[in-house]
């Protein structure tokens, strides 16, 4: 057989992100050729909807021929520049001075990067330089929330308190640590309320901080919803506590925006929803509808100006990636800003989100699911053997990823972590493409459990 044939292209020697290389190995790879809106096509012409925007990311589906133009048109001008010595290419200058325009208002400066995680690191870099600028070198320890999620970088893999991301990479790095999860269906004491769990979580984030000691802790780092942690919203009044407690010890509030940002909640932005006000916000994903690589980190004028004084003192700020605000992603970038605002995607997914949070509130009434959470077009189902005391299956019984599985033979793409089943499509999907969705994931959660008997 020809090793280019269809046939034969099935990855086996490819390493593959987040998946089991033994099963890799055992099962083939599924192989996409083709997109079409919402829907993507296997090498072997099988249709399916993209349930979760490819990785939390492609917000314009996966065919727009605008942003294959933005990339032509861009790479026909000038293939690459960088962002080193004080050059650049004017394409990126004019992204940045887009962002500083549409981000929250004290966010005024932005470091283009090429991925959410690198936006994380960098920050987490940034933090450092700022307060040794600041005369603060002990100040230097930062705090993310237990199955938060932000990057796999070494340092930004420390943030991402998931054990997997962790296990056997001899992570997290010193000066990293973490706090509890904010997650009230499943960390809520009984009849512990929203507020009251809230609460409990600030007073722990602030007995922590004072056990470090203020004068060591730096930054702490949130989404304002989690995503890879199972798509979990924050308990009524948490970030107004949690941001409190940071204010009062002087702890700088990273924004990880990676998927929250760009409408994705129902707002352009997160910190909109929750009423965030981030020193620092790192943004990605659909920054470009992941139509190119690229990513940003918002940053206050206070630690620009730090940043900048340190730099003047040294010589130079030593840091950079050769990609950073590559003149095509920067281009790709700007073209789906465009299409937001001429199509007014916010408008489109402020009216029929009320429509997917419909559908997935419904499920909460299935037999298997212990809880059904969400907030504009994102969700997720958790799928458990007893509701009322929301214990799950035994994880080696399978039923998340058989469920990806009935999926996948049904015509949708889903992701699971454990038993719980996360949503995220284009933020172009229509009313008729949601109906299709659940109906799809009720037939498949069914599917799944007639196959394992449950």
């Amino acid at each position: 057989m020809h090793p280019n044939s269809v046939e034969a292209r099935d990855a086996r020697q490819q390493l593959h992100s987040y998946s089991n290389v033994s099963a890799l190995h055992r099962d083939g790879t599924l192989l996409i050729s083709k997109g079409d809106g919402v829907y993507v096509e296997d090498i072997h012409g099988k249709r399916y909807l993209e349930a979760m925007a490819g990785l939390w990311s492609a917000s314009l589906g996966f065919s727009e021929p605008r942003l294959a133009a933005a990339a032509h048109r861009q790479m026909s001008e000038v293939t690459f520049y960088h962002n080193f010595f004080g050059r650049g290419p004017d394409v990126t200058a004019e992204l940045a001075d887009k962002l500083v325009s549409i981000t929250p208002d004290h966010l005024n400066r932005v470091y283009f990067a090429g991925s959410g995680s690198e936006a994380n690191d960098t920050a987490i870099k940034l933090i450092w330089y700022y307060n040794n600028a600041r005369g603060r070198p002990e100040k230097k320890k930062i705090l993310s929330r237990e199955m938060g999620y932000h990057g796999v970088t070494v340092a930004a893999a420390s943030l991402t308190a998931i054990p997997i991301n962790q296990m056997a990479f001899d992570l997290p790095i010193d000066r990293i640590g973490h706090v509890s999860c904010p997650h009230h269906w499943r960390h809520g004491l009984p009849g512990e309320s929203e507020e009251d769990f809230a609460t409990r979580l600030a007073d722990e984030l602030e007995a922590r901080i004072v056990a470090e000691g203020p004068e060591t802790v730096a930054a702490f780092f949130a989404e304002p919803v989690m995503a890879a942690g199972g798509v979990v919203p924050p308990p009524k009044t948490y970030f107004e506590k949690i941001q409190k407690v940071l204010r009062k010890h002087d702890v700088l509030l990273v924004a990880d925006e990676v998927v929250c940002g760009f409408w994705r909640t129902g707002n352009q932005f997160g910190s909109d929803t929750y009423d965030l006000k981030p020193d620092f916000m790192t943004l990605a994903k659909a920054l470009s509808a992941s139509s190119a690589p690229i990513s940003a980190l918002m940053m206050t004028d206070e630690i620009y100006d730090a940043i900048h004084s340190q730099s003047d003192e040294i010589g130079m700020l030593g840091h950079g990636y050769t990609y950073s605000g590559h003149p095509m992603p920067a281009a790709v970038a700007l073209e789906t800003l465009k299409i937001y605002e001429e199509r007014e995607i916010g408008a489109h997914v402020q009216k029929i989100a009320p429509v997917f949070q419909e559908r997935r509130a419904a499920l909460a009434d299935h037999r298997l699911v212990g809880e059904a959470r969400g907030v504009g077009l994102l969700g997720a189902i958790e799928m458990v053997a007893d509701k009322e005391a929301k214990a799950g299956f035994d994880p080696a019984l399978g039923l998340g990823p058989t469920t990806v599985k009935m999926g996948l033979e049904r015509g949708i793409i889903l992701r699971a972590k454990g038993d719980a089943i996360t949503l995220c499509p284009p933020l172009i999907i229509s009313e008729a493409e949601i109906h299709e969705l659940f109906n799809k994931l009720t037939d498949s959660v069914e599917a799944a459990a007639a196959h394992l008997g449950v």
